[in-house]
């Protein structure tokens, strides 16, 4: 299908995919002197992009306090292998409901949080996303080699997808 004859929906589940199988993102927040501070965060593989992402944290952890002084954060995905980016801008919110917390639980987690969900300030920190952008480019190094050398040639090539989303 032509790029520029995709629907929103469609970008928002390729959106969706790219997160999902890169995984790890940087969050990106506003440190009380003005400085940006950026950790990684994993969402899980858990993505059903609605416009949200979910991350585990401890209900007092700096990333927190720096979130609710100044909510505007990013978080920024990037997988160099197969040459596949997002960024994704938003608001954070803490969210310390037990039952989205349980049905977003994984085993895997006891690895951060020892006493799995009986972890003491177990909660999540929700992304509410406002827009997002994505590059994905050939993901092998012949296709981007034949890309930059149609490009040289004269013959412009693109090198991948590059999408706005507002959300």
């Amino acid at each position: 299908m032509n790029d520029k004859i995709k629907t929103d929906t469609e970008h928002r589940e390729k959106l969706a995919k790219m997160i999902k199988d890169i995984d790890f993102g940087m969050l990106t927040t506003q440190d009380e002197d003005g400085t940006l501070r950026s950790r990684p965060m994993s969402v899980n593989r858990k993505v059903d992009f609605d416009g949200d992402l979910w991350f585990f944290t401890y209900g007092n952890s700096h990333k927190v306090i720096e979130a609710k002084k100044h909510p505007q954060v990013n978080v920024s995905f990037a997988d160099i292998k197969n040459n596949s980016y997002v960024s994704v801008s938003g608001t954070a919110e803490l969210v310390r409901d037990s039952a989205k917390i349980e049905s977003m639980w994984e085993p895997e987690l006891k690895a951060w949080f020892p006493d799995g969900l009986n972890t003491p300030d177990l909660a999540l920190l929700k992304v509410n996303a406002v827009k997002a952008e994505f590059w994905d480019g050939p993901s092998s190094m012949v296709a981007h080699v034949m890309a930059l050398m149609k490009a040289v040639t004269g013959k412009p090539e693109t090198l991948g997808e590059n999408q706005k989303i507002a959300l």
